[in-house]
C-alpha cells in the first residue's frame, strides 16, 4: 500500500480530519493534504511521530513487509538459525540469538542502548544508511517491539 493510502487509512480509522491530524503532528492541513495526494512524502522526523502518535508499524509507513522480527533490536527473523531459545530450549518465534537466549534477553541494557548497538551494527563504510539515518529509524522502531512498549527512552 502506497504511503499516500495508509496516512488516509490513518487518519479516517482515528476519525480526524486533515487539520486534526495535521494538529496532532504539528504541521499544516496543507502538508497532509499533499501526503495523502502523493504529491509529497512525510520526511523521517514525521514518519516518526506519525508511527509513534498512531501506534503504527515504521514499515507499514514505508510500504516495507511486514514480516517476522525480533521483538527486542527489530532484526528480521528470516532463518531459524538466527532465533532465540525458550526456557526448555525450543527456538523462540519472536527473539534473535543476540538478544534471547533460555527465555530471557542476554545482558540488560536500556532502550538508548539497543539503539545505540543497532545503529553501529547498521552503518559503516558500505552501508547503506547514514549514522543519523539508522538512528531515526532505530528510535522509531524499538518502541513498537514488545521488550520496549511502553518503555521511556533514556
Amino acid at each position: 500500500m502506497a504511503i499516500k493510502d495508509t496516512l488516509i487509512e490513518i487518519r479516517e480509522r482515528n476519525g480526524l480530519t486533515q487539520a486534526e491530524m495535521a494538529e496532532r503532528l504539528f504541521v499544516t492541513r496543507q502538508a497532509v493534504s499533499r501526503w495523502e495526494c502523493g504529491d509529497t512524502q512525510p520526511g523521517i522526523d514525521a514518519l516518526k511521530l506519525i508511527a509513534a502518535e498512531f501506534h503504527v508499524p515504521i514499515e507499514k509507513l514505508l510500504d516495507m513487509p511486514l514480516q517476522a522480527v525480533c521483538q527486542s533490536c527489530g532484526m528480521p527473523l528470516s532463518d531459524p538459525s538466527l532465533l532465540g531459545t525458550e526456557a526448555d530450549g525450543s527456538p523462540s518465534e519472536h527473539h534473535c540469538k543476540w538478544c534471547y537466549a533460555n527465555g530471557d534477553y542476554l545482558g540488560a541494557c536500556t532502550m538508548e542502548d539497543m539503539v545505540g548497538i543497532c545503529v553501529a551494527n547498521m552503518t559503516g563504510p558500505d552501508a547503506p544508511f547514514t549514522e543519523d539515518e539508522a538512528r531515526a529509524y532505530m528510535e522509531a522502531l524499538l518502541p513498537t517491539l514488545d521488550r520496549w512498549k511502553g518503555a521511556a527512552s533514556d
